[in-house]
């Protein structure tokens, strides 16, 4: 005789199934929480930005009343998006990227080509110059910029874009990052475009850079997010309006009697806006680079 199953009776299976998954509810829970973390405070400094009481902004600092704006304004914005007066952040801004701009194109250009020769140029020591690279990197940048500012000066470079944009193009952490990319592309590609008559430098341009956009997207982001946040160097540097970065510039609104803590919010979003911008349009390729990375080591 054939057994009938109830319907109303319920499967092991679908006991299994109804229940809920509390490994997936942790984890949620836990990058939620890390979320928050990150986000609250550039979220806490948006609002405040759109707050044109810089009173206001104390008061409310310290609740919850710090995260909500009732009568949003951009009025902070126009007052410091000027190019002339005694904080010209609106000039400060464009400066700040021109050096970002300059410093990421003619960095990757020059660490990428100091990596390929040597990677494959026929350059004698080369265990050499790849040990002393790797020594340089462990030099911290404080302890050269007094030599620096003095050479800097005498060769008439004071007060300039130049003075910003040259020292800081060459890094050896990123010719050695370059180069392990290019000793793992194998040997055949090269071969063959020296077999068709391609010169070192077509072989460069042509062949290896194309394969290496992610590892290039990547020494474009931390060189530009170094770049972006430099701060000693060009407070040393500058002394007028003409080259100063917007983060030289955000520091004016400190070390005085009264902080206009309205402007200087408005500021700080000013200043992060773009590098967010700059990283989100190489995220792609930065992300595919670690992960190229992982899976290789």
């Amino acid at each position: 005789m054939s057994t009938v199953v109830s319907a109303s009776t319920p499967s092991p299976v679908a006991k299994v199934s109804a229940r809920p998954d509390i490994g997936a509810i942790v984890k949620f829970v836990a990058v939620l929480i890390i979320a928050l973390v990150v986000i609250s405070p550039l979220f806490l400094l948006f609002v405040a930005s759109l707050k044109p009481d810089r009173f206001q902004i104390l008061a409310d600092m310290g609740s919850f009343r710090a995260f909500w704006v009732s009568e949003p304004s951009l009025q902070n914005f126009t007052d410091i998006a000027t190019f002339s007066g005694a904080l010209p952040f609106g000039r400060y801004l464009v400066n700040s990227l021109i050096i970002l701009f300059c410093t990421v194109l003619g960095g990757v250009f020059l660490n990428s080509m100091a990596a390929f020769v040597l990677a494959w140029g026929r350059l004698p020591g080369r265990a050499v110059v790849l040990t002393a690279l790797i020594g340089l990197y462990i030099v911290p940048q404080e302890s050269i910029v007094l030599p620096l500012l003095s050479l800097v000066n005498k060769v008439g470079l004071g007060d300039s874009f130049a003075a910003q944009i040259l020292p800081w193009m060459a890094s050896p952490l990123y010719i050695f990052l370059i180069y392990q990319f290019f000793i793992q592309v194998p040997r055949d590609i090269y071969d063959a475009a020296t077999v068709d008559g391609a010169s070192p430098f077509r072989i460069y341009w042509s062949v290896f850079l194309p394969l290496s956009l992610p590892v290039l997207a990547t020494v474009a982001i931390l060189l530009g997010i170094e770049t972006w946040n430099q701060y000693l160097w060009p407070l040393m540097v500058t002394q007028t309006d003409y080259a100063r970065p917007i983060s030289v510039g955000i520091a004016s609104f400190f070390g005085h009697d009264s902080v206009y803590w309205n402007s200087a919010m408005a500021a700080s979003v000013m200043m992060m806006v773009p590098v967010l911008i700059f990283y989100l349009a190489f995220q792609k390729w930065f992300v595919s680079s670690f992960i190229s990375s992982a899976v290789k080591g």
